[in-house]
């Protein structure tokens, strides 16, 4: 299991994530709030601007403030290590 980090410490599995998605448009909000009324957000912003959304397999969305394409660079680097065998 590999684990990503979202920012101020916070890891997620990479295994599980489904996308990585910016939070502007109406539907990605509309998900979040629908997400937070069913008690399956997780908020690891720590009180900053929400950047990027993290929706994982298990119907769990994540708010982190780091953007989608930082995110997405961490989980390509560890993928390529993965492949090379140095984890």
């Amino acid at each position: 299991m590999q684990l990503i980090n979202i920012g101020f410490g916070n890891m997620v599995s990479s295994e599980r994530i489904i996308s990585i998605v910016s939070p502007e448009s109406a539907p990605l909000k509309r998900i979040v709030q629908e997400a937070k009324d069913e008690k399956r957000a997780i908020d690891a912003t720590f009180g900053r601007r929400t950047r990027s959304v993290i929706v994982m397999d298990s119907g769990h969305v994540i708010l982190s403030a780091i953007q989608p394409e930082t995110i997405a660079g961490r989980l390509s680097n560890n993928q390529s290590e993965i492949e090379k065998g140095e984890c």
